[in-house]
């Protein structure tokens, strides 16, 4: 995996975990948790996907690496409503 090969998964995670956000509807952090966000949103929606026996609507390719978009949006914004609501405050 090259440098820019990495430099575009990095992409297309802050997309997939920005979208998530805004789905999951609580955003807290910039840039580097968007694409947190998408990393760990796909390593949950893969398991959610496999566990279910769901296939990969939209791999996309990059460097040799399979990035699942679709299920990396799906578990980030599964991941951001889980946090948002266990950190809301309560009054």
């Amino acid at each position: 995996m090259t440098l820019i090969d990495l430099l575009l998964l990095l992409l297309v995670a802050g997309v997939c975990g920005a979208i998530g956000q805004a789905i999951g509807g609580f955003s807290r952090g910039g840039c580097l948790v968007s694409i947190a966000l998408g990393f760990i949103g796909s390593l949950i929606g893969l398991l959610v996907a496999r566990k279910l026996g769901l296939p990969e609507p939209l791999p996309v390719q990059v460097g040799g690496q399979t990035f699942p978009v679709v299920w990396s949006i799906v578990g980030s914004a599964l991941f951001v409503a889980v946090i948002g609501l266990i950190s809301r405050s309560r009054r």
